[in-house]
């Protein structure tokens, strides 16, 4: 999938967590799966955690914090 389009299913909501980044619109942040990955758990478990989450929004995770990184986001919440 395009990173554009991974990208689309990470969301800020000021009224969820506070405006942390989420997942397409879902009470997840994207620092949660994060800490997952960085804690060791697979994206099998992580998906079998989430009856919901898609593998694309693994990604979308991972490319969020890339792009973060990169300092080529911004965050818009305000």
């Amino acid at each position: 999938m395009e990173e554009n389009a991974l990208l689309k299913r990470i969301t800020v909501n000021p009224k969820i967590f506070g405006g942390k980044p989420i997942i397409r619109g879902h009470r997840l942040a994207v620092e949660h799966i994060l800490g997952m990955l960085a804690a060791g758990d697979s994206t099998e478990t992580i998906l079998a955690s989430y009856s919901w989450l898609e593998p694309a929004d693994i990604q979308a995770c991972l490319a969020y914090a890339h792009k973060i990184i990169g300092h080529e986001i911004k965050n818009t919440a305000n």
